[in-house]
């Protein structure tokens, strides 16, 4: 059996991962305020994405089964609003926690990592083209690209977290949990 040495970025939870992650993605203060210059154009561009975002969701069985009974127009409300605010140039802890919402409410109806991993390539092409409305487009579509990579890991940190509690109730205790996850129990 390996031992895991217990690991720094264990420590780190909740919002406290948006510090971290931002300094690991290197996002500027100059790109966020590039993003925030363009949120209008988020604005214009949303209803097409999100008609194309539930087009393809729900062209598949595995996926449009999620939405039996939900109202299309509050989803698509919703899916707006979440690729608006990628332009919104303001990336602190209230912009972490709107995004950990998302992924624990992703988690709580069941829905596998892979769907909402699947559809960023829906998103990131549209976010692209509002990115090149920017002042400097380069730059715009550099910091889209990192902004859309920071929502990943956050929507991804609500499946982990949910994973580990579960496992660590469990086995006793969050470090074998990691360990077990690890492969190393």
């Amino acid at each position: 059996m390996s031992v895991i040495p217990e690991r720094a970025s264990w420590k780190i939870k909740d919002a406290a991962i948006l510090p971290e992650l931002l300094a690991l993605i290197e996002l500027g203060a100059d790109e966020a305020a590039l993003l925030g210059s363009v949120q209008a154009h988020a604005k214009t561009a949303a209803p097409q994405m999100t008609a194309e975002f539930y087009r393809r969701l729900l062209a598949h069985p595995e996926t449009s089964e999620y939405f039996a009974g939900k109202s299309m127009d509050h989803l698509h409300g919703m899916i707006g609003k979440w690729f608006i605010e990628l332009f919104d140039g303001t990336y602190d802890e209230a912009y972490a926690r709107r995004r950990m919402v998302i992924g624990e409410v992703h988690v709580k109806i069941g829905l596998p990592v892979r769907y909402p991993l699947s559809m960023i390539d829906v998103v990131l092409p549209f976010g692209e083209q509002v990115a090149r409305e920017s002042s400097n487009p380069d730059m715009g579509v550099g910091a889209f690209r990192k902004v859309l990579s920071l929502d990943v890991a956050i929507f991804n940190q609500a499946y982990e977290d949910n994973q580990l509690k579960h496992l660590a109730e469990l086995v006793g205790g969050e470090r074998l949990a990691r360990m077990l996850l690890a492969g190393a129990g």
